[in-house]
């Protein structure tokens, strides 16, 4: 990202004066415009504040509901979903249609006719595939399909880390290390917004549990929130742009996300120099003067969320009485309107016209392919076409599962497993996605397949007997609002797959969670897919891996535990009440998150703790053989070149990973990898240039990345266990500039 923009340390001091906001230098945005002499979207931005009175900018600093949250009517004009706002008439902008959600485009009260829509995999498949392309086309797929109906903001990007494997959120996200995160987010916004749709980049920041999300404290030395969580948040920037970011419901260091002036001003708009507006989650504003000063530039859903209308009347008293400057509203306007024009709204207005839904649902399926993860194969994989197979459980007969809230997405052709769920609170029943694995896996080995719905053990073993191989399909819901007690599977099910292996040893357990979750029965199984939530293209894309028409090549982007005892917290406070609203609202509780930026597999090597799975961890139907490992430092940049080569049966994809340890100790680091797609016997060689600030210690007194003098270890490994190659360099240190 082109850092131009707001001088460090100038935007507070001249809110505070009530001086003019000189405007935001753009960024590299799809309407730049800077190289063919048009005008820039900075400049767009300016030109028109400098026509708006007053009540022109704070019209478009406070959206509405768009009537598919909780409004009791859809807006006219808007469309039906989580905001809307309409600017005034004479200003020529087009009106910001919002709708939900980062794996799809959502419609959660069911309100419009073409509300149905095709579903990525979870942000963790995404993830998965360690495949910055793969994320890219998946948010083009996504935001043209929000484009298509009619919309221009989607509020998509979750980037929040996985500190806790228990989050019931954690399915839209992308895992625990924030270099992966940071790209594997920023492409899928940056594939969004490659569609004339402004992408959001949630939720800022330090939104890892949802127990008692509304009202807890996430407490955290500022330098280690900039080595972790923040970092996710500031690569993403860089690499996808967004043009608004969504500040979070939690407290972080006691402060309110959405009125906290160190995430929204101080890191957000002046050491990121980011251009775009700030705007609140759903029901996350407190107060007016607060949130102005802090940094928030608009209030979402404020008329039926908030507990009262804060940037609505509100604000113009405020403004009024010279609480907020004029200049702050202004700069509050010209981030919106720099996004509008970023991503060239007003020239590319939405067309609504039916989705190519074969198209997306092929894309779906791809992203599910390469991000599954096969955990332990022990040569049943892939199975023989010609073998009779025993389908059992997760409802592998009708479809998928997919994680429940906002990021819900309305299956075409509708809940493959109906649920009467209109007597249940929000967030209802789950959704079932019907892409059948057993169809799928019927088209491609014939009829010699049966299928048995795993309610009653016993029957289901005896079944077992009688077949060459066992498939069971075990799911466990995540979802918005809730984190799990633990790291179990629900039901029964860990019984039911300890009665099928002892009935038939020739067992595949493929996992349809949202989450890490333990095994009891490994020991007892030959293989285990981890197929996150599958998406509209699920079932297909499973049956694909079985059966060998496509290869594993997902990789683990968050650490498996053995169990709870491992983490950091073993227990999470508070999440056994009984509502959703309990949950949100259980305790004032703050978390004290004391590993720092040791997070997920760094806390683990830190520890030195073994995971049932690292970090990393994936395999496939080829072997590979990594090695002539070299590290080389050119000014500031160290670059680890390596071969890889092929050596196994078949074509496939290998992941080499390169880990850091830096002078000072603590848990490794991913620092980069790459991609590589090899035939059979082929070798390639690789350079790879390590994230800086992977290499650096954030010194929060002087505001900067410093890179420390000494030895770097630096690993070439499969995963963040492997020993792998190691190579140390000596660095004499430096730091970065801001």
């Amino acid at each position: 990202m082109k850092r131009l923009g707001w001088v460090r340390g100038g935007l507070c001091a001249l809110v505070a004066a009530g001086a003019p906001v000189e405007p935001v230098m753009a960024q590299d945005g799809a309407q730049d415009g800077a190289q063919n002499g048009a005008p820039t979207a900075a400049q767009r931005a300016d030109a028109l504040l400098r026509h708006m009175l007053l009540q022109d900018q704070l019209a478009l600093v406070f959206s509405r509901d768009g009537g598919g949250f909780g409004a009791h009517a859809i807006p006219r004009g808007a469309l039906g979903s989580a905001a809307f706002l309409l600017p005034p008439a004479h200003l020529g902008l087009p009106a910001l249609e919002e709708t939900d959600a980062g794996l799809g485009v959502g419609d959660p009260r069911h309100v419009r006719t073409n509300g149905p829509a095709v579903s990525l995999p979870s942000g963790l498949a995404t993830a998965g595939t360690w495949d910055v392309a793969m994320a890219r086309a998946g948010g083009a797929m996504i935001g043209a399909e929000a484009w298509r109906n009619g919309f221009n903001v989607l509020l998509a990007g979750g980037a929040d880390l996985t500190r806790d494997p228990r989050n019931g959120r954690n399915f839209e996200y992308a895992g625990e290390d924030p270099l992966l995160t940071g790209r594997i987010v920023g492409q899928t916004i940056a594939g969004i917004q490659s569609r004339h749709v402004i992408s959001t980049l949630k939720h800022f920041a330090m939104n890892d549990l949802e127990t008692s999300r509304m009202t807890l404290s996430a407490n955290i030395a500022p330098a280690a929130m900039r080595e972790s969580d923040l970092l996710g948040f500031e690569i993403a920037i860089e690499t996808g742009h967004p043009g608004a970011v969504m500040c979070s419901y939690n407290r972080v260091n006691d402060l309110f996300a959405c009125e906290n002036a160190y995430l929204l001003t101080k890191t957000l708009k002046q050491d990121w120099h980011y251009p775009g507006f700030v705007m609140s989650d759903w029901g996350a504003d407190h107060t007016t003067v607060r949130a102005a000063l802090a940094g928030l530039d608009q209030e979402s859903s404020g008329d039926t969320i908030d507990a009262r209308p804060f940037f609505g009347p509100m604000l113009v008293q405020a403004v009024q009485a010279g609480a907020v400057p004029r200049a702050r509203i202004a700069d509050m306007a010209r981030r919106v309107l720099y996004a509008v024009y970023d991503v060239g709204l007003p020239e590319h207005p939405p067309v609504i016209t039916p989705i190519d839904a074969a198209a997306d649902t092929a894309i779906a399926e791809q992203d599910e392919e390469e991000g599954a993860v096969l955990l332990r194969n022990r040569g049943i994989l892939p199975l023989r076409r010609d073998a009779h197979v025993l389908v059992i459980g997760g409802h592998a007969d009708a479809g998928v599962i997919s994680g429940g809230g906002s990021a819900q997405v309305v299956p075409i052709g509708g809940n493959a497993v109906p649920a009467d769920d209109k007597a249940l609170p929000w967030p209802g029943a789950p959704v079932y996605f019907p892409s059948a694995p057993l169809r799928a896996m019927q088209a491609l080995a014939g009829e010699k397949l049966a299928y048995d719905p795993g309610t009653d053990p016993a029957r289901a073993a005896q079944a077992a007997r009688q077949a060459d191989a066992v498939v069971i399909f075990a799911t466990k819901w995540s979802v918005e609002s809730i984190d799990s007690p633990d790291l179990s599977l629900p039901d029964g099910q860990d019984a039911l797959i300890a009665a099928v292996a002892r009935a038939n040893p020739h067992v595949v357990v493929v996992l349809e969670t949202g989450n890490p979750v333990l095994m009891p029965w490994l020991e007892s199984v030959q293989a285990v897919m981890q197929a996150w939530y599958p998406g509209s293209g699920g079932g297909q894309a499973i049956a694909r891996l079985l059966y060998g028409a496509a290869a594993p090549s997902g990789h683990l982007p968050i650490t498996f535990p053995r169990a709870a005892a491992q983490l950091p917290r073993p227990d999470i406070a508070g999440v056994r009440a009984n509502t959703v609203f309990d949950v949100q609202f259980h305790t004032d509780q703050e978390v004290m998150y004391d590993e720092g930026s040791e997070v997920g597999y760094r806390w683990f090597d830190a520890r030195r703790r073994q995971p049932l799975f690292p970090f990393g961890f994936g395999l496939t139907y080829t072997d590979f053989r990594m090695g002539d490992l070299t590290l080389a430092a050119s000014g500031h940049d160290v670059v680890a070149r390596f071969t890889v080569r092929n050596v196994g049966p078949r074509d496939g994809v290998a992941v080499p990973q390169l880990y850091v340890t830096l002078p000072d100790g603590g848990g490794r680091r991913l620092a980069g990898w790459q991609r590589l797609t090899l035939a059979r016997g082929e070798s390639q060689q690789v350079a790879v240039t390590l994230e800086p600030r992977v290499l650096a210690r954030f010194d929060d007194a002087a505001d900067r990345w410093r890179v420390p003098a000494g030895r770097f270890q630096v690993r070439l490994a499969t995963d963040a266990a492997d020993q792998g190659t190691v190579r140390e360099i000596a660095l004499a240190g430096w730091t970065m500039a801001p």
